[in-house]
């Protein structure tokens, strides 16, 4: 792999979103069985400490971070997780997404888009957030884990992760599409595919224990070698520590950092540390308050930024 090819996979620019009333949302629990409603009423307070947190960890490391505070009014819960409803795309494309809660979908604000217009080239905008009128999804990143080096996107199904929005997207953007079904221990289809898969330049941490089809397990596998990916496994007990929901990128200098939750650091065991700082730097940062209420972790607080500079 060339040194262009690795560069592809990663970037050094990062979108992130401030929060401003982070708190469960009810309207995303039933399918998000990582999401569990907190006791204590500082949620919001927590959370804000964890992203700021996390935001000076990203910077202290070189990475290229752009905070964009989020509104009170909509009312958006989930805004934290930008990466869901936009991804961006080395030849300037963007794409916005079919969400599947009510909420979620008020998060698409095209006045992001034109703030990055200021540092970076939007070419052309593809929405697909028409499939909502539906009922079908595709919640971006969260439902997709692209390669981007090799075009392909990996998918698990489910109510949020739909095949004929995946397939159109694909169509478009000239990936090609590998389908699957995961599930958690209690057989619980999961509901974002970056909670059991995390994409590197030469490397794939993923729960091939979701994968519970051996045919399809295989067809994971075979794609993932065959793009000259190390697999470094996951067991589902790790997962539900969001040791899949984790992101590799670059700094300004060049160097590789792969990006994760505290809790899903420490649920590594020293083999698969050791193996991934084979490839990347990892840093990581306490996000507990956001995993629980919000069942995501530090990938999804992340919307790469792989746009043309101008």
């Amino acid at each position: 792999m060339t040194k262009r090819e690795r560069k592809m996979q990663t970037t050094n620019h990062i979108l992130m979103i401030r929060p401003v009333d982070f708190k469960f949302n009810e309207q995303t629990a039933a399918n998000n069985k990582f999401q569990v409603a907190s006791e204590t009423q500082d949620v919001q307070l927590q959370a804000l400490k964890e992203f700021d947190g996390f935001v000076e960890l990203l910077r202290q490391n070189d990475v290229d971070v752009t905070v964009v505070d989020d509104t009170l009014q909509p009312e958006t819960p989930d805004s934290i997780f930008p990466n869901n409803w936009v991804s961006f795309h080395e030849d300037g494309s963007v794409y916005l997404y079919p969400m599947f809660s009510e909420n979620r979908r008020l998060e698409r604000r095209k006045e992001i888009l034109e703030g990055l217009k200021i540092r970076f080239e939007l070419n052309h905008v593809s929405d697909l957030s028409f499939y909502e009128m539906q009922y079908a999804f595709l919640e971006g990143t969260g439902s997709m884990v692209l390669d981007r080096t090799n075009k392909i996107a990996y998918a698990c199904l489910s109510v949020r992760t739909d095949e004929e929005v995946l397939n159109n997207f694909c169509m478009l953007s000239g990936y090609e599409p590998v389908v699957f079904q995961a599930v958690d221990s209690d057989n619980f289809p999961i509901y974002h595919t970056n909670v059991m898969m995390c994409i590197g330049d030469r490397f794939a941490v993923v729960c091939l224990d979701s994968i519970r089809d051996a045919e399809e397990r295989l067809q994971v596998s075979i794609s993932l070698k065959g793009s000259g990916k190390e697999i470094i496994e996951i067991s589902l007990e790790q997962m539900n520590k969001f040791a899949g929901n984790m992101l590799q990128v670059s700094n300004t200098a060049g160097e590789s950092l792969l990006v994760m939750s505290e809790q899903a650091y420490l649920s590594l065991n020293p083999e698969q540390i050791e193996t991934l700082k084979r490839y990347s730097r990892i840093i990581y940062a306490p996000l507990y308050t956001i995993e629980k209420n919000g069942g995501g972790s530090a990938r999804c607080m992340l919307a790469e930024i792989h746009l043309p500079g101008k």
